[in-house]
């Protein structure tokens, strides 16, 4: 009877072989499409900073479409067509913002001259002046500035979304944020407060040798009931919330595609000159700078909401020491005082935890660099900082 046993174990040792050299093949197959992977820029991190907030820059392929490609390296510097694509997201921002301050400016003056003119129809032998101080102590030109204000925040806001792609969910995707990290901005707010009121006090007098006042006469404005509570939700309500939705909402996210810390630092001047007076310039633009890096971080604009809310009627609540007593005044400076240190403190522990973003090669050649070849950029800029420096020239006359 023949043996087969050792042809058995031939194709028994052939079969083990063949499994084998398929094992092999399939790892490295996996191996290969794994590299393949991993050597594609992530393009929500196309730049590799870890200094960065990862995800809200959103998706760079729709500006670099080569970075999907395996092994792509994104250049040092833009290529015509990355530039034209990054450009459009610096210009539509700056369209926004040109557009928000020519319409709250122009309406504004046509509502206050409407207005005018009704209030001298109904009495022709009153003084033009005479009326105008009426109608800034009354509630019409608070509720007017109100409404200018509330309808043209929002609704720029909007269309810059639209244009961007900004998704209205993403603006309320709060991560790690709850009432300590609240308290600990809050206070570091009153710590930047503090700063920007010394600094316009200090300025104050550089100018006052010219004999320019820069500091805000708000004498006579919002005098009766009603404007004052009008006065005191836009501040400490209406503004906070609007203001939030279009700087920290649709323009950082706008103007964060490749560059970060350029988008904090344009963002917080375009809301700090949009106020049109260098007081609230010098202090908007301060915690505008504080506002974008907690918004970043968090990835919404809920705690900018809650900080800009807390500023503004700690602000209006320090307006009122001056009504005080004696006593009651020097126990609010020194809780004030105190308030301030804390928020010194409370400051230098987030900036231990949580640093600025900073700028690698390839992004500093993506941002103030691209945004200054944008036509619409310079004009907004170049407009808010006439209108700034004619409303200081005209504090001289």
């Amino acid at each position: 009877m023949p043996d087969y046993s050792g042809q058995e174990d031939s194709r028994a040792e052939v079969a083990m072989l063949s499994h084998e050299v398929y094992r092999l093949t399939k790892e490295l197959e996996e191996q290969q499409q794994r590299q393949m992977r991993e050597s594609i820029p992530d393009k929500y991190d196309p730049f590799d900073n870890p200094t960065e907030y990862k995800g809200f820059s959103g998706d760079y392929s729709k500006i670099l479409p080569r970075i999907t490609e395996p092994a792509y390296e994104i250049p040092l510097e833009p290529d015509y067509a990355e530039r034209k694509a990054l450009r459009k997201y610096y210009s539509s921002g700056s369209w926004c913002i040109m557009i928000h301050f020519i319409s709250c400016t122009a309406v504004g003056t046509l509502v206050m001259r409407g207005l005018m003119q009704m209030l001298m129809s109904h009495n022709p032998a009153a003084d033009p002046s005479a009326i105008l101080t009426y109608l800034r102590s009354s509630s019409m030109a608070a509720s007017a500035n109100m409404l200018i204000y509330l309808v043209f925040n929002v609704l720029i806001a909007m269309i810059g979304m639209k244009l961007s792609g900004i998704k209205y969910t993403s603006l309320v995707r709060t991560k790690d944020f709850g009432i300590g990290r609240a308290f600990q901005y809050c206070l570091i707010a009153v710590f930047l407060w503090s700063v920007s009121f010394y600094a316009i006090m200090g300025l104050n007098d550089v100018f006052g040798k010219y004999d320019i006042d820069i500091l805000i006469d708000s004498s006579g404005v919002a005098t009766s009931t009603l404007g004052a509570v009008i006065l005191k939700i836009y501040t400490c309500i209406v503004a906070p919330v609007t203001e939030e939705l279009l700087f920290r909402g649709m323009l950082l996210r706008t103007f964060s595609k490749a560059n970060q810390r350029f988008a904090i630092y344009a963002t917080a001047f375009f809301f700090g000159i949009s106020h049109g007076n260098l007081p609230q310039f010098l202090s908007a633009t301060l915690i505008g700078i504080f506002l974008a890096h907690i918004t970043l971080k968090h990835g919404s604009i809920i705690p900018a909401i809650i900080v800009h809310i807390f500023s503004n009627t700690f602000v209006s609540i320090i307006s009122l020491f001056g009504n005080f007593s004696k006593e009651a005044a020097v126990i609010a400076y020194l809780i004030l005082i105190l308030l301030i240190l804390v928020g010194l403190v409370m400051l230098l522990v987030f900036r231990g935890t949580d640093g600025f973003p900073t700028t690698t090669p390839k992004q500093a050649k993506r941002g103030f660099y691209v945004a200054i070849g944008s036509f619409p950029f310079l004009i907004a800029v170049a407009a808010n900082v006439f209108y700034l420096v004619y409303n200081l020239m005209m504090k001289s006359k």
